[in-house]
C-alpha cells in the first residue's frame, strides 16, 4: 500500500467525488421539480435536466458508453417522444388544474415504499458481490456491448416496440373524428350527406 492511498480517507474527498455529489444534488432537484411542477412542458424540460445529470454521473463513474446511451436514448428520444405526445394530444401548455389529482399523500407513500423496496433489492442482490479491479473496466464499451447483446437483447427490443406503440397511440388520440369536431361531414359522390 502506498503512502498516498493510506492518507486518502472519507474526510478528504477527491474532486471527482465532490463533482459527483454536486451533480447528484442538481439531478435530485431537477427530479423533484419534474414531479412537482404543474406545467406539463416544464415537467418535460426538467426531466431533460434530470436525465442529463444522470449522464454526467455516468461520465464521472467512467462509464462512457452508458452515458452516451443515456443522452441519445433517454434525453434525445424518450423526452422528444414525450413532447410529441403532449403536442399531438393537444395537452395544455400552461398551468393545468387537472394535472393534480389531489392524492399527493398517497403518491408520496407509494414513492417512499417503492424507493425503500428498490434500495433493499439492490443492497440484497449485491451484498456479497465484489468487482474484479484487475479485470476489464465494467463500464467500458466492450464489456457493456457484450452484456447488452448477449443477455439484454429481448428487453431492449421490447422497449423499442413500447415506444413505437406510445407514439402510434398519441397519433390516434390526436386525430379528429368528423362527428366530434362540429364540422359538417363531406357529401358523398351523389350529393347526399
Amino acid at each position: 500500500m502506498t503512502f498516498a492511498a493510506a492518507t486518502q480517507s472519507f474526510l478528504s474527498p477527491t474532486g471527482v467525488e465532490i463533482a459527483f455529489l454536486l451533480v447528484g444534488l442538481v439531478t435530485l432537484g431537477a427530479a423533484v421539480m419534474t414531479v412537482t411542477t404543474k406545467q406539463l412542458v416544464h415537467a418535460a424540460l426538467w426531466l431533460v435536466v434530470a436525465l442529463g445529470g444522470l449522464a454526467v454521473e455516468y461520465l464521472l463513474l467512467t462509464a462512457e458508453f452508458i452515458a452516451w446511451v443515456q443522452v441519445l436514448i433517454y434525453v434525445g428520444s424518450v423526452v422528444v417522444l414525450l413532447l410529441f405526445g403532449l403536442m399531438l394530444t393537444k395537452a395544455p401548455i400552461g398551468r393545468s388544474p387537472d394535472a393534480d389529482s389531489g392524492n399527493r399523500p398517497v403518491a408520496l407513500a407509494v414513492a417512499v415504499a417503492a424507493a425503500a423496496a428498490l434500495v433493499w433489492v439492490v443492497v440484497d442482490a449485491f451484498r456479497t458481490t465484489w468487482i474484479d479491479l484487475d479485470g476489464p473496466a465494467q463500464g467500458s464499451t466492450g464489456t457493456v456491448g457484450a452484456i447488452l447483446f448477449r443477455h439484454w437483447v429481448l428487453p431492449f427490443e421490447a422497449l423499442s416496440v413500447l415506444l413505437l406503440a406510445a407514439l402510434v397511440g398519441a397519433i390516434v388520440l390526436s386525430r379528429r373524428r368528423a362527428g366530434t369536431t362540429g364540422a359538417e361531414p363531406e357529401p358523398d359522390r351523389e350529393g347526399k350527406s
